[in-house]
């Protein structure tokens, strides 16, 4: 097990007017390559088309609240709900997702670029703008065909969360109590082999714990979780890793990114949650209402204000980002916020994509040295993305950089 060194910077020492850790803080996001590997945009669009080059009056992510952030390279989640994959809509979703996120670029090319290969995020960075870089969440897409999963790698695609809430035809999901295939799936586990020989990085969050350690055993290349804590803190939580999977998780090189999503970071929200399903799922079920129904959203409304949300804090945050790093190393710790994909339940003092800053202080204020924070920011995921494409030319799948990395004017 590994030991972080953790140094207070002199400056904070040294300086002795306003807030001199804040201000390096501030510093720091706007120096170092920030990489978030999960944010919920394209979907988000899909459901409701807004600019996201310009300010919104909701969401969590636009293009003003990133630049203030200092956040450079947001993964773009091309999210099939498990719904849409079982009525046989996952393949045509996901083009149109992507189809979706191309023409943010298109209608903004002096913002925003699209980013292939790792190499891309630091030139894009330069260029003064940022990188949107793809990654698949939920498997089903692929279809049991390696030529899907071709046909995704070069529509840019760089990571695939092998499922999500519900086990498909890869793998076995962590919250679905019917475990299908005890793990991966014989096709899943031949998909293992294709995405190291293709150069697809593979992202264990949402897995059961047997596809996991599957994955772990299977896979050449380092593995990622792009948004998972850790289960230490919401005991019984099957969607967190355990603390041996995150030893295994850095003994395999890769890296667990820490979501910012209450519920995932503590026992009351995740009690919250239970009980506000229960509710919402009776309502529904009553009124024969569908997920997306109006009035179901009411409901969901209307509960909140008759019992409000136990948010999770910085501080709560924190704690899992120094237990994965007691437990794994600062080598494998990273930032996988779930912006835009959990609603209503980010923690206080990161509710938006301005808010890396508020994360790094944080950071600074419990002694991580900048050489570490640097690590977590985007260092740590760089290495395993680097190492997925080395082990992929051999093969003959050398990166594909995008080619929109020139300078704006």
């Amino acid at each position: 097990m590994k030991t972080l060194l953790r140094i207070v910077p002199l400056l904070a020492l040294v300086q002795g007017c306003g807030d001199p850790v804040a201000n390096r803080a501030e510093e720091l996001a706007h120096e170092l390559l920030i990489v978030d590997t999960h944010i919920d945009v394209p979907y988000r669009l899909h459901r409701a088309w807004q600019d996201v080059s310009e300010a919104t009056a909701d969401g969590d992510f636009d293009y003003p609240r990133a630049r203030a952030g200092g956040l450079d390279a947001p993964f773009m989640s091309i999210y099939i709900p498990p719904k849409v994959d079982a009525e046989g809509g996952a393949f045509v979703l996901a083009d149109e997702l992507i189809d979706s996120v191309e023409g943010i670029v298109n209608q903004s090319p002096d913002k925003f670029a699209l980013a292939t290969c790792a190499d891309d995020l630091m030139a894009i960075k330069a260029s003064g703008r940022i990188a949107l870089p793809l990654g698949m969440e939920n498997g089903g897409p692929i279809n049991g065909d390696f030529a899907n999963l071709r046909h995704f790698h070069d529509r840019g695609v760089r990571y695939i969360t092998l499922a999500h809430g519900k086990s498909n035809h890869i793998s076995d999901s962590s919250y679905d109590s019917f475990k299908r295939w005890q793990g991966l799936s014989p096709f899943g586990k031949r998909l293992i082999a294709e995405m190291n020989r293709l150069g697809t990085m593979i992202d264990v969050s949402h897995l059961s714990d047997q596809a996991f350690w599957q994955v772990i055993e299977l896979s050449q290349a380092p593995v990622v979780a792009t948004h998972s804590s850790l289960r230490h803190f919401t005991p019984g939580f099957e969607r967190n890793m355990s603390d041996e999977m995150v030893v295994a998780l850095g003994e395999n090189g890769g890296v667990i990114h820490i979501p910012f999503g209450s519920i995932f970071l503590t026992p009351a929200a995740r009690a919250y949650s239970d009980a506000q399903r229960k509710a919402a799922l009776g309502f529904a079920f009553t009124h024969h209402l569908d997920e997306d129904d109006p009035r179901l959203m009411d409901f969901m409304a209307q509960y909140r204000e008759a019992h409000p949300y136990p948010y999770a804090t910085l501080d709560d945050v924190l704690d899992h980002f120094d237990r994965a790093v007691d437990l794994a190393g600062i080598e494998a710790v990273g930032i996988g916020s779930d912006y835009d994909g959990v609603g209503d339940s980010l923690a206080t003092g990161l509710k938006d994509a301005s808010a890396y800053p508020n994360l790094i202080n944080g950071l600074l204020g419990r002694g991580y040295s900048e050489q570490d924070i640097a690590k977590v920011l985007s260092g740590n995921f760089m290495r395993v993305w680097r190492a997925v494409e080395a082990l992929a030319e051999p093969h003959g799948n050398a990166p594909r950089c995008s080619a929109n990395t020139a300078p704006s004017p």
